[in-house]
C-alpha cells in the first residue's frame, strides 16, 4: 500500500498574544484529543497549566514565535493559513471546507486576530455568533469540525 503523507495532511492550531494562560492548557488539551499535529503561540508563552492533565503541550510539537512575522516565515510548506475572526470577509464555519494541510490561527479574546493576520490569511471563518467565544471553545468547535467533515 502506498502512503502519501501530503495527500493524508496534517493541522496545527495555535493562539496569538493569548490572553490568560489557563485558555492555552484547555486548548492544547482538546488539540490532543482532536488529532492535531502540533501546537503554537504568537507572543506570549505557554506556562504548564493544571487543565492540560493529558500533558499535551509534551505529547506533540509545541512551537513558540515572538511575533507574527516570525510565525509566517515558519509555516509548514504547503499549508495554509485560516485565520478565525468575527470579521465581515470570513466565511461561515458551516459552509466552510477544511483545507488538508493547515494552521488554524485564532486571536486572543479582546483582540482578536492582528491586522497583519487577518490580510495574510489564505481564508478567515466565523462562527454563526454575535459575540466572541472564549479561545480555547472557539479552537474545539473549529478542530470538532474539521473531523466531522471528513
Amino acid at each position: 500500500m502506498k502512503v502519501d503523507n501530503l495527500e493524508q495532511g496534517f493541522f496545527g492550531i495555535g493562539i496569538q498574544n493569548g490572553k490568560t494562560p489557563e485558555n492555552l492548557g484547555v486548548l492544547w488539551r482538546s488539540a490532543q484529543n482532536m488529532g492535531a499535529s502540533f501546537i503554537f503561540t504568537i507572543g506570549n508563552r505557554y506556562a504548564k497549566q493544571a487543565c492540560d492533565t493529558h500533558k499535551a503541550v509534551g505529547a506533540m510539537p509545541y512551537f513558540h514565535y515572538e511575533n507574527f512575522k516570525d510565525f509566517y516565515a515558519h509555516l509548514p510548506k504547503g499549508a495554509m493559513l485560516v485565520g478565525v475572526e468575527l470579521d465581515e470577509g470570513a466565511e461561515p464555519l458551516e459552509t466552510f471546507k477544511h483545507p488538508r494541510r493547515c494552521v488554524y490561527l485564532l486571536g486572543a479574546e479582546d483582540h482578536g486576530l492582528s491586522k497583519q493576520a487577518i490580510e495574510k490569511s489564505h481564508f478567515l471563518v466565523k462562527f454563526k455568533s454575535t459575540l466572541s467565544l472564549n479561545v480555547s471553545v472557539a479552537g474545539s468547535i473549529i478542530m470538532y469540525d474539521r473531523s466531522a467533515k471528513q
